[in-house]
């Protein structure tokens, strides 16, 4: 899902951009940014879970605690 999200806002930021609209195509590529990161973070929260060694595979404490799941 954030594959898909990531390259349709990229696209969409790189049109924009293209044809002048400034403020709306830089959103966009803050948004697909945004989505970018969460990808890269799930891929390495996986390797890490997959390995078991989650020693320095993972970002920095300080920033993963804002995008912690909920435990049940």
């Amino acid at each position: 899902m954030c594959l898909i999200i990531t390259l349709i806002m990229l696209v969409l930021s790189i049109q924009n951009l293209m044809e002048g609209y400034y403020n709306i195509g830089i959103l966009q590529l803050v948004i697909a940014l945004g989505f970018a990161f969460m990808l890269w973070r799930n891929i390495q929260i996986t390797r890490c879970e997959r390995s078991g060694n989650c020693s320095g595979c993972t970002l920095p404490e300080w920033l993963t605690k804002w995008f912690k799941k909920e435990e049940k």
